[in-house]
């Protein structure tokens, strides 16, 4: 005996060309199934029927995305780095351990708000991919069971009738009117008919055209049958997708990768520098090498993991309450980037649904008649009707002619029938009207019919005709066809005494007329699109329609038709081609799951950020492949286990406000990031500078420590700040190139006003209030000029930083042409005065501040001007010459 294969893909193909004696014989099992000996060796050697839908979302996952990022890396290192400075080895500037605390409550409470936001949508996404748990008949030894799909194995045989979904990959070994649907596995809505005969031998025909196979998720619409399984779970062809999906799973942390590889360089670059300035100045290397370290930490924005996961979950939370539900958070970043949007024809563009437009005779003209020979072919033939047989019938609720069409039907006996099938490509039934004779009615594709007439009706009249003449055809025929319209012929003769069908009497027939069909464009698509091209989103069309088909919706929409390429076309292109062609045209016809993929793999590398809106299984590498996956509530389970996002509505208008929210988000987290990592920058750097100079630290670590939390508390409200309006306009980029330029930018200006404000404390008000410079006054005076110095720093910083928020949140005059949420106002104005009013207070002498005289305040008025006035005129040329802010 020749030995089974091991592959269940080998199984597959093998056994579709075997007949089905030697199928039982070869996997040692009999039509009346397994015996229970069987039953646990086929399932431990061929495993469970379980199909993993949770490949990415299970509790591990979610845990990882939240606790383990670039942000996150970074800030347990220096976590680990601040342990070491501030309280193993107590350096001189050390902060008691509290940065430590600081860190690690920011990075646990940054994950928590990602994985509760996460955990909230994720809950809705498992309500709507979660199946229900199937049963399904088996016969095993001898008896039918009813028993849990999970529990089937290789070798068991499955009964099917209609509405059952097949559990596993069968070989049919007994049909009868046997019709599916494999419209999961390939997003076709066709209706296959089954059968059992043995494949020719050498075929190369794609698995899921296997007449006698049977797959996983699809449907059975009429008939019944029975097939033995020969692969199980994801070894199954739709488990096989599954693993695809796990293996090319897209990573949304090349933002976070480039943002985070400028901070280590920042980094990376003070820490020498400043090492060796203290060291030179104070000659102590050890304490030296610690400050640099702490430095580096004090860099770094310590919400930075809070501040962009509440960024995101409140985007993802906006956009929950706009009919989607966003899985991962990290898709915001994608949304917001986005540039190109590739989506399907089918249910996007246009309604999903078929209409009867026309139903004409042979010159074109209207034509009741063929209408008529129409419905009773759909009303009378057995097979399942499909979408263009729903659209026939529907003509019977027209106003007027629901008496006749109910009548119609109710005048005719059905004697037999020909099914639809690929290489006839028509549906015959033979009826008759009373006592009169029998007469057939044939409707498919208009060649295919036409080659099968010899004669053409028309008002009243029968012609002879040639079949190998289609001129007459093509006139009526090609310009609607050229209009994306679907086109059938209706042809009928009669057939007296007749009470049986064979295929030989499909011959001779008289073409009647023609039924025109056309899938009519959305009423919301045209004015979507045009609001996604406002939000500079081109929209290209992946589809695996015929191109006129694709290219009279597609002009109907607005969207550049001029050039359409196929698939085969695409193909046909060298590498070079095809990277230029991806750009310029915005329509691809006839394409398979994989040119899908191919062509937005192509764009990108041509530099884009990619969304994909798909439903079917045929779109799950397309999906992968995508910067963001997207899919609708109505889509295939795997297709929304794929999806980053998952629309309750196929609509592009809901689409437009997710574009919206995730550009919102976007905004924020760039604010946050650019203007806190540049006055940090600022600050250490003016630290850098001050203590080479100065004979004590120009601020305590507790001052440090309070102003950090000040601010950082402050940023938390940033997330709900308004965004102006065109800065959501276009898709921006989050790159660390622009990071590194702001801070460079803007951190000096910050550090300008900072030495200023040094040199008016160390050298005019501290020797005025108290009678001399530093170095000639005695231990417990430098103690109180120190404290008059860091009071006067931490006011300075503290409204500088407050007030570069709101400088840098918008590339407008602040407070005048934008201003900022209440939310940030109330905030960031209630903390000014609370912090300025403290140094009166008795908690004043814990924090190591003394009140300040009114001279200050002038001063400190004066510079907040200044500064106002030289971040505006900055802001300004920056504009001009980078023509972005972050």
């Amino acid at each position: 005996m020749e030995q089974i294969p091991s592959s269940p893909q080998e199984r597959l193909r093998r056994y579709a060309r075997e007949d089905v004696e030697t199928l039982y014989r070869e996997l040692r099992v009999t039509p009346g199934g397994l015996s229970r000996e069987q039953i646990p060796r086929m399932r431990e050697k061929y495993g469970e029927n379980r199909i993993g839908y949770r490949t990415e979302e299970g509790p591990g996952a979610r845990l990882r995305r939240a606790f383990i990022t670039p942000f996150s890396v970074i800030l347990l290192v220096l976590a680990a780095v601040s342990f070491v400075t501030d309280v193993w080895l107590d350096s001189n500037f050390s902060r008691n351990g509290t940065t430590v605390a600081l860190i690690l409550l920011m990075l646990v409470a940054g994950g928590a708000v990602r994985l509760l936001q996460e955990r909230r949508a994720g809950s809705a996404a498992d309500r709507l991919i979660g199946e229900r748990a199937i049963t399904v008949s088996v016969r095993r030894g001898g008896q039918v069971l009813r028993i849990p799909a999970e529990e089937l194995v290789v070798g068991d045989v499955v009964l099917l009738s209609t509405g059952d979904r097949v559990p596993a990959d069968l070989r049919l070994t007994g049909v009868h009117g046997l019709f599916v649907s494999q419209s999961l596995l390939t997003g076709e809505s066709t209706v296959l008919e089954k059968t059992v005969s043995p494949l020719p031998p050498g075929g190369s025909a794609a698995l899921s055209a296997c007449s006698n196979l049977a797959f996983t998720g699809s449907s059975v619409l009429s008939g019944s049958g029975e097939g033995v399984v020969l692969a199980v779970g994801p070894h199954t062809v739709y488990g096989s997708y599954l693993r695809e999906l796990q293996e090319t799973r897209r990573s949304f942390d090349q933002g976070a990768n480039s943002i985070a590889w400028v901070l280590i360089r920042f980094m990376t670059t003070l820490v020498p520098v400043v090492f060796v300035i203290s060291a030179l100045t104070r000659g102590d290397w050890g304490t030296s090498f610690l400050f640099a370290l702490s430095v580096a930490v004090g860099l770094t924005p310590e919400m930075l993991p809070v501040v962009i996961n509440a960024c995101l979950a409140r985007g993802s939370a906006a956009m929950g309450r706009k009919q989607t539900i966003v899985k991962n958070i990290n898709a915001m970043q994608s949304f917001g980037s986005m540039d190109v949007l590739c989506v399907d024809k089918t249910g996007t563009l246009t309604g999903d649904e078929i209409h009867l437009e026309y139903y004409l005779d042979i010159l074109g003209e209207e034509s009741s008649t063929v209408l008529d020979c129409a419905y009773l072919n759909s009303l009378c033939h057995g097979e399942p009707s499909n979408h263009l047989d729903r659209a026939i019938l529907a003509c019977s609720g027209m106003p007027g002619r629901e008496a006749h069409f109910q009548a119609l039907g109710q005048r005719v006996r059905k004697w037999d029938e020909l099914p639809f099938d690929y290489t006839r490509k028509c549906a015959s039934v033979l009826l008759s009207d009373g006592e009169g004779e029998p007469f057939l009615i044939t409707k498919g594709a208009v060649e295919q019919v036409y080659a099968r007439c010899r004669r053409v009706f028309h008002r009243g009249e029968t012609v002879e005709i040639d079949p190998s003449d289609t001129g007459g055809v093509h006139a009526v025929v090609d310009e609607m066809l050229e209009d994306g319209m679907k086109v059938l012929a209706v042809a009928g003769r009669r057939l007296p005494g007749k009470q049986k069908l064979c295929p030989e009497d499909e011959r001779g027939l008289t073409l009647l007329g023609y039924l025109v069909f056309f899938d009519a464009p959305k009423r919301s698509a045209a004015q979507a699109l045009g609001r996604l091209r406002e939000l500079h989103v081109r929209v290209k069309v992946l589809t695996g329609d015929h191109r006129s088909v694709a290219g009279s919706v597609c002009r109907r929409l607005g969207i550049p038709a001029e050039q359409i390429l196929t698939g085969e076309a695409l193909m046909a292109l060298t590498e070079d081609a095809r990277i230029t062609a991806v750009e310029q045209t915005d329509v691809f016809a006839e394409l398979t799951p994989g040119q899908k993929s191919e062509l937005i793999r192509l764009l990108r590398e041509n530099g884009h950020t990619v969304g994909f809106l798909g439903d079917g299984m045929n779109d799950l590498a397309a999906m992968t492949s995508a910067d963001v996956g997207i899919s609708v509530d109505t889509a295939a389970p795997a297709a929304k286990e794929a999806a980053d996002v998952i629309l309750l509505k196929k609509d592009l208008n809901v689409l437009e406000q997710g574009i919206l929210e995730g550009r919102r988000a976007f905004a924020n987290m760039s604010k946050y990031i650019h203007i806190t990592a540049s006055s940090n920058f600022g600050n250490i750097f003016s630290i850098v500078l001050a203590s080479a100079f100065l004979p004590f630290l120009p601020m305590t670590s507790i001052q440090l420590l309070l102003l950090n939390l000040l601010y950082d508390l402050l940023c938390m409200t940033l997330p709900w700040d308004r965004v102006d309006g065109e800065d959501c306009g276009r898709p921006s980029i989050w790159s660390g190139h622009t990071l590194g330029r702001f801070m460079r930018f803007f951190g000096p200006v910050s550090s300008l006003f900072d030495l200023l404000t040094f040199a008016f404390l160390y050298w005019v008000l501290c020797p005025s209030l108290l009678g001399g410079g530093y170095a000639a006054l005695s231990g417990a005076m430098q103690e109180q000029y120190a404290m008059l110095f860091h009071t006067g720093w931490f006011l300075e910083s503290m409204w500088t930083q407050v007030l570069i928020l709101h400088m840098l949140r918008t590339r407008h005059i602040p407070f005048v042409q934008s201003r900022a949420s209440g939310v940030v106002w109330l905030v960031t104005s209630g903390g000014l005065l609370a912090l300025t009013a403290v140094v009166y207070t008795p908690a004043a002498a814990w924090l190591g501040l003394t009140p300040l005289p009114g001279v200050y305040f002038l001063f400190l008025a004066g510079m907040v001007l200044c500064y106002m006035l030289l971040v505006t005129l900055a802001k300004r040329y920056y504009l001009r010459r980078y023509h972005t802010l972050w």
